[in-house]
């Protein structure tokens, strides 16, 4: 506690922030394997392996034999690689198609270049460790580099100049710049350097660092384990997160209800509250896929229990919503309440699934319940079981679970478990100060597969507050409890990008702002925003304002009522734009630079983002705000309210009133529509393509469908109607060709942005006529 006072600014002595840190001195021998370089130093061991052409495993371990064990964030298994070695007097040299690494015999030093030459990765001076475990390594850091990933963590876009730290928090104060760290672990980052990017992926469950403080060096380091990181060559963006996400896995498709709107409240308390809010939806249109339970609908806040006063008909109730194309979505905790006559609580003791200490006794800590247990998720018998518990819930009707305190938050000072719990990891008990990071991911592992073969083919949906590397295998992320202020409106758009960047492709914030109160304006503008982001939940706490779309009276419903409709009507872009991720790894929500890493203007835009390669949203994120400065990169955009076609490479000045929010489509590109709805579980008769008209030039664009339910799209029941299309002056040429076995229930139609009546628009080989009411070309197909 004093650490919020002054006391956390007290002269320190040297003697208690510096420590005996030493090298790994000189390289005494190296051997080259099949695909690995394996080598020995005076101080420790080493490996170096080829996981692809352009991605490679350095491993330091000073105490022993380097080990090429990997985290659960790992699920890729190296490739057959061609690995040249040269061997020399100074030095090893290690070559791919792809990448050069250059092993430096005294000192130890590594150096990773691409093969054109480009240094990617070169030890500024020697890794180090400690005799207590601590490890840390420091690289070179141009001028020109900027700083992404890093997860969820605060500030703007560009993470250079800050110090960043992994460490599973549950940080409940408001989240400034300066609050790290907050709720996940990503120990990755993307360098962009003069339009060419490369990734670094720390590999390492301790509590580690990222200091990127300094004009030319940058380090990593951590608290114990080894020195493994794996480094990605790029060069584009897009390239280093399909490297990543290919290492660390991709998100599988949600369900397409998962992808709606979302309402939530810290809590609705009961069955009649719940039910009342559902039908002020359906009755005022406004469209709905979901609603929250929180902890307050189960008995005492026991898992897996519903409180049969305040729900005595949940199976009923949520069968009659699901007909009304309304999930339900329970929160699910990892604290047990330590009560012998509770069935899990029982069942986890006689079966000794519990994280215990070192000489046996269950580790007790106090959350929701009162005095808890916690599962031990490490253990593949604690996640199996967990897992079937969730027959609970699907028996009731249930596909989606929301995993909240999972850090694990404890109400203690640490927030934590004590870090001298062990858990059993296969047979080695390891403490929890090494696998605190991963109690979260494991926990949704269990919880995600769990619900899987449960629901028999269905897609489950899962919601995590904690996670660390690989957690978009399993669920969607959400930034935890932020604050109805208008600085947690525009720290969200940088917090999402990243955590896009690190591979959460499925991501957002709580709409409105989680504590303090909102109010009409700020929730019609959040609501904007939330419209675009991936993950679309409003959501706010016990004792403030309600903030319900209707909440704020009639000047603000209408407009909060728009954005929501208009999130259905591009759901099947957005859709379209996940299953590019789950085949990818690249993010539906992106920042600028992604798709234009050249352009150095778009290097710290951190409150603009685009959805896909070719949208532009810049919301207003301030109060009482009209006029906004956008930027807009290389080429031509059309304001997508006005048909308005401004220059790209320019600043604008746009006007936006309360009811609009700024988005530009590029010109000489496509998007795919649909029509407004209320679920859904409607499904669509009618899509609408929009083709914005260049004079000269070609673009393609994919729009993917399948039943939005199951898993049969993995056996290759899904569709994918692949459109090219060549623009000429008085002429559009689009040929469409149809990938897949799932025949959809809509109907493609074509709406051509730009034409005219002397304006000649094919559409595979057939030509079209004129649609004066709508000046557009409008078929068919």
């Amino acid at each position: 506690m004093l650490e919020d006072t002054s006391f956390a600014i007290r002269p320190l002595e040297k003697n208690e922030e510096q420590e005996g840190f030493q090298s790994f001195g000189n390289v005494q021998n190296g051997t080259e394997r099949k695909q690995y370089f394996s080598f020995t130093c005076e101080r420790g061991s080493g490996k170096i392996c080829f996981y692809r052409d352009d991605v490679v495993r350095i491993v330091l371990n000073p105490f022993g034999e380097a080990s090429m064990s990997s985290s659960p964030a790992v699920v890729k298994t190296p490739e057959k690689v061609e690995m040249h070695v040269e061997e020399t007097e100074k030095e090893w040299v290690l070559e791919t198609k792809k990448l050069k690494v250059i092993v430096h015999r005294a000192p130890f030093l590594v150096s990773i270049y691409d093969q054109q030459g480009n240094a990617l990765v070169r030890d500024a001076k020697p890794a180090l460790f400690d005799h207590k475990g601590k490890i840390a390594c420091f690289h070179e850091m141009t001028e020109v580099d900027h700083i992404y990933g890093l997860g969820e963590k605060t500030g703007f876009l560009n993470k250079r100049g800050g110090k960043w730290t992994m460490w599973n928090t549950d940080v409940y104060a408001p989240h400034n710049p300066e609050t790290d760290p907050l709720y996940q672990a990503h120990p990755y980052f993307m360098v962009l350097r003069n339009g060419r990017a490369h990734g670094v992926f720390f590999d390492n469950t301790f509590k580690t660092t990222f200091d990127f403080r300094s004009n030319s060096v940058y380090s990593f380091a951590a608290d114990g384990g080894q020195l493994d990181y794996y480094v990605f060559a790029g060069p584009h963006p897009k390239d280093v997160l399909e490297q990543y996400t290919d290492l660390t896995g991709r998100m599988p498709l949600p369900p397409k209800w998962a992808i709606g709107y979302h309402q939530s409240r810290y809590s609705y308390e009961t069955e009649q509250e719940v039910r009342e809010l559902a039908n002020t939806f359906i009755e005022k249109g406004i469209p709905l896929d979901a609603i929250y339970l929180d902890i307050h609908y189960m008995d005492e806040y026991r898992v897996f229990t519903f409180d049969r006063r305040r729900f005595p008909n949940p199976k009923e109730m949520i069968g009659e919503l699901k007909e009304a194309g309304i999930r339900v979505v329970p929160i699910v905790d990892p604290g047990v309440k330590v009560d012998a006559e509770y069935a899990i609580y029982r069942e986890g003791v006689e079966r000794q699934y519990f994280c215990k200490y070192i000489e046996g006794n269950v580790y007790f800590g106090e959350v929701w319940p009162g005095k808890s247990s916690f599962p031990d998720f490490i253990n593949k018998k604690v996640r199996k079981w967990w897992g079937e518990k969730h027959s609970f819930y699907t028996d009731l009707g249930i596909e989606g679970i929301w995993n909240d305190m999972n850090e694990p938050s404890v109400f203690n000072e640490t927030k934590t478990m004590d870090e001298q719990v062990v858990h059993d990891d296969d047979g080695k008990l390891k403490t929890h100060r090494e696998l605190h990071n991963i109690y979260g991911l494991m926990m949704c592992e269990a919880t995600y597969k769990g619900m899987k073969k449960l629901l028999n083919g269905k897609r489950p949906f899962l919601l995590t507050r904690s996670g660390f590397s690989g957690i978009q295998r399993y669920a969607a992320v959400w930034t935890g409890d932020n604050r109805s202020f208008w600085e947690h409106l525009e720290l969200s758009l940088p917090m999402c990008m990243n955590l896009g960047l690190s591979g959460v492709a499925f991501c957002g914030a709580d709409v409105g702002g989680f504590a303090h109160d909102s109010n009409g304006e700020l929730l019609a503008r959040w609501t904007q925003v939330g419209a675009f982001i991936p993950y679309f939940r409003n959501h706010c706490a016990i004792g403030f304002a309600r903030q319900e779309p209707w909440a704020f009276g009639e000047q603000y419903e209408p407009i909060i009522k728009q954005y929501i409709e208009l999130r259905y009507q591009w759901l099947p872009h957005l859709y379209s734009l996940f299953a590019e991720a789950h085949q990818t790894g690249t993010p539906v929500m992106r920042p600028l630079l992604m798709e234009y890493p050249n352009d150095e203007r778009t290097w710290n835009i951190s409150d603009q983002f685009m959805i896909g390669h070719n949208v532009i949203i810049a919301p207003i994120l301030r109060p009482n705000t009209t006029h906004r400065v956008v930027y807009l990169p290389k080429g031509t955009w059309v304001d997508y309210w006005s048909g308005e076609v401004l220059e790209g490479e320019k600043y604008h000045l746009i006007e936006a009133p309360l009811e609009k929010l700024p988005i530009y489509i590029k010109q000489g590109s496509m998007i795919v529509l649909g029509e407004p709805k209320r679920s859904t579980a409607i499904p669509d008769e009618r899509l609408t393509l929009h083709v914005y008209k260049l004079n000269e030039g070609e673009a393609t664009y994919t729009i993917y469908d399948d039943d939005g339910l199951t898993f049969a799209y993995e056996k290759g029941e899904y569709v994918r109607q692949h459109v090219h299309a060549i623009f000429k002056a008085d002429e559009i040429h689009l040929q469409m060709e149809t990938e897949g076995t799932y025949r959809p229930t809509w109907k493609l139609h074509v709406a051509v942005w730009g034409a005219n009546e002397q304006t000649k628009v094919m559409i595979n080989g057939k030509q079209a006529a004129f649609d004066e009411k709508t000046n557009t070309f409008i078929i068919s197909s």
